[in-house]
């Protein structure tokens, strides 16, 4: 069988390497037909426009293989394949890499990623059509030799002139993840530095250059055009919520079929839907691709694996942080509803700037965060823009663990500066004063953000209390504080251990429909007892055994309690 693409980044290496490629080559014949001089593609991290952009290149490219596309869509479309098919000189460079704690350190790297595209024509110095001082400029680039920053700001215009001099043919730009530079400029605080060289490198290659045949660029967000794209004309956007091109990024359910079928992996469809479907891209619902390959590899691995968030792990979280950190009343109880299950309204701004993330303006901040966690994946449409407002919810269950695991940290952090009060709270647990620990509790909970009583499993809304808690106790550093461990005959939420007293604690955690927090501070106290969970502690040498039976409903809670004493 083919083997699963994971991190497969060149087009070339499918069929080289027997990898299964689900064909995107569409988008070669849509991007021919309805393409600008400046085509911007945006879609969040992981949804495949590195490789599309290394098939285009491969497509295009003087000298390229046409094997590689045999039995493809765009083989279908002969007039185009002879018409295009390795007939075009090609620049591509990416800016993923463009990263640095100072903008100097970031200026470097670009020198690195151009310098390193313009090697891969160090044959134009042999070029019978090139003078020798653009040999000697080509030797320039080819050093990484911009000390002056007119020679970057001109490098690429430069390369795509010393290109369709040699062949007599303008040039196709390739620039993928244009705006990482920026995000990165922004986290590190030189971002207006960043913003105009790439300004000046974008205008000089991309405006009045008759060496430029077409361009596409990709990146997460749309950035203002006053910011990047200065005077561009026939500049064309096509963003997630655009129609056209939607299937090229990410994978359909169609094809998530097919790829299931293909490994025999069938059963497992409802469990990928369930964690990684629920994007919304024009018309189309789309799946995660990095999601999708990584868990088939782990299926094919062992057929029980459980399922995990790969694509949490490969993508910077920092904006929900913000959200958290920075959130308003009024964001908090937004997010809630999200997490709930719920869908929020909003006016999304279609092209932002950084600038306007940190501004002092909260509701101007607020405004532009939304439409930042829409762009980069963690909010989709739940149905199709009506008078520009976007019915927004969280994509799946993956995204939702997102959030609450940052809405936690967001808690924990918060209620643990309150250092008096927190401290307090872990006397409380580890002594068996429950009144105290239930009334600490409900002040913490009042002022963090809160599951609401909507459509969301029972056991998301226990999972969510029992993470805050869990996060409480462990902060503590000295205990020895476990979670779901198995100590009798079942699953306890935590159990602790405090060494120096030769003290334990039980704290079994439930969800209180309806606001009935006796009936479920009764299931939770039979649980502990029926289920043995005393028992790892006493097999440890614990001498006293707290026992806390927790309900929790909206933002508050109710605690009974017992105890076992072995002295």
């Amino acid at each position: 069988m083919k083997k699963l693409p994971i991190g497969i980044e060149f087009f070339k290496d499918f069929k080289r390497d027997d990898f299964y490629y689900v064909d995107k080559t569409g988008f070669i014949r849509d991007l021919v037909n309805t393409r600008g001089s400046v085509n911007l593609f945006t879609r969040p991290r992981r949804f495949g426009k590195s490789l599309n952009m290394n098939m285009l290149k491969t497509f295009f490219e003087i000298g390229t293989d046409p094997s590689l596309f045999d039995g493809l869509a765009i083989a279908d479309e002969t007039a185009i394949c002879e018409a295009y098919m390795g007939k075009y000189p090609v620049i591509s460079i990416s800016l993923k890499a463009v990263d640095g704690l100072s903008f100097q350190a970031a200026y470097d790297m670009m020198e690195i990623e151009i310098s390193r595209e313009a090697r891969r024509f160090k044959f134009l110095i042999e070029s019978d059509r090139l003078l020798q001082y653009e040999k000697d400029q080509l030797v320039g680039l080819m050093q990484g030799n911009f000390k002056k920053a007119a020679s970057m700001h001109d490098s690429l215009r430069l390369l795509t002139e010393l290109l369709c001099e040699h062949y007599g043919r303008p040039v196709i730009l390739l620039i993928d993840e244009y705006d990482v530079p920026l995000d990165k400029a922004y986290q590190n605080g030189y971002y207006q530095e960043m913003v105009s060289l790439i300004r000046a490198l974008f205008i000089q290659v991309l405006k009045t250059n008759e060496s430029l045949y077409f361009a596409v660029i990709t990146g997460c967000l749309r950035i203002a055009r006053e910011s990047i794209f200065t005077g561009l004309n026939n500049f064309k956007v096509r963003t997630i919520s655009d129609t056209r091109f939607a299937e090229y990024f990410g994978f359909t359910e169609k094809e998530v079929k097919e790829l299931l079928h293909y490994y025999n992996l069938n059963d497992k469809f409802d469990s990928l839907k369930e964690w990684y479907d629920g994007y919304r891209f024009g018309q189309l619902d789309i799946y995660c691709p990095w999601d999708v390959i990584n868990q088939c590899d782990k299926f094919l691995e062992t057929p029980d694996a459980p399922m995990e968030a790969h694509w949490e792990n490969s993508s910077s979280n920092a904006i929900i942080h913000d959200i958290l950190v920075n959130a308003t009343e009024t964001t908090k109880s937004q997010i809630e509803a999200l997490i709930s299950g719920d869908t929020v309204e909003k006016v999304l701004i279609p092209e932002l700037t950084y600038t306007d993330l940190g501004s002092a303006d909260t509701e101007i901040r607020q405004t532009y965060l939304w439409s930042v966690l829409f762009a980069t994946g963690y909010l989709t449409d739940a149905d199709r823009p009506e008078n520009q407002l976007h019915r927004l919810a969280i994509p799946n269950k993956e995204v939702l663990g997102i959030y609450e695991k940052r809405i936690r940290s967001w808690f924990n952090v918060k209620i643990t500066h309150d250092t008096a009060r927190w401290k307090s709270f872990c006397e409380a647990i580890k002594t068996g004063n429950a009144a105290k620990a239930e009334q600490l509790f409900n002040e913490f909970m009042s002022v963090s953000i809160s599951i609401r009583d909507t459509r969301i499993k029972k056991e998301t809304k226990e999972n969510f209390f029992h993470g805050m808690l869990l996060g409480l106790l462990q902060a503590e550093g000295s205990w020895n504080v476990k979670s779901n461990v198995e100590p009798g005959t079942g699953y306890t939420d935590i159990c602790l251990e405090i060494p120096m007293t030769k003290t334990g604690c039980i704290l079994e955690v439930k969800y209180a429909e309806n606001g009935q927090y006796e009936q479920a501070c009764a299931e939770a106290m039979r649980q502990i007892e029926d289920n043995k969970y005393t028992q790892i502690l006493k097999q440890e040498g614990i001498q006293t055994i707290h026992k806390y039976g927790i309900a929790c409903y909206k933002k508050s809670c109710k605690i009974v309690y017992s105890s076992d004493s072995f002295k």
